[in-house]
């Protein structure tokens, strides 16, 4: 039998009011990524302080995301693929993902406290069997032809959702 799949994706937004040591490390070292790149973008002329003005004057401003991004780059790898926000309903297996993505909500070059930045933690694929109790039912085991699956249920949540749907059922055009 053939069983839909999915892929799950969870976003975390950081700001100045951030208190964990992860996520101020990431604000932190992302702000001055920020300020070193966007001088690649800024006009000399008529320079621009945030990001958003910056990215109405400027459309190749889009790079920022990417190269602020890199900063974060080993804090994200020290999760060794487990976002420990995210557990199971059991407390024992984490949200896996297998990539991210790094985006600036916007930031200002001249107060360090406007600065936003979201993350977004991609799963790998899961075999969506429903949702129970208010959680995603789901299996790592995508292979349709196992007589059983061992599953794994995360709490239906904000920030947290189904980025990627395959029906097993659907038939192409």
């Amino acid at each position: 039998m053939a069983h839909t799949k999915i892929k799950l994706a969870y976003r975390v937004v950081i700001d100045h009011t951030a208190t964990q040591p992860w996520d101020r490390y990431i604000f932190e070292d992302t702000y001055r990524e920020y300020l070193m790149q966007h001088q690649l973008f800024n006009d000399k002329d008529n320079p621009k302080t945030t990001f958003r003005e910056l990215l109405a004057e400027n459309p190749k401003t889009q790079q920022l995301h990417f190269l602020t991004g890199m900063a974060a780059e080993s804090y994200v790898a020290q999760l060794k693929g487990s976002f420990y926000r995210v557990p199971d309903v059991l407390g024992t297996t984490y949200l896996p993902f297998t990539t991210y993505r790094l985006d600036i909500v916007n930031t200002d070059i001249t107060d360090m406290a406007r600065h936003k930045v979201g993350i977004t933690f991609y799963s790998p694929l899961f075999t969506y069997l429903g949702i129970v109790n208010n959680c995603y039912l789901v299996s790592s085991n995508t292979n349709s032809e196992a007589p059983g699956l061992e599953t794994l249920m995360f709490p239906v949540q904000p920030l947290l959702a189904i980025c990627y749907y395959e029906d097993a059922n659907l038939k192409p055009l």
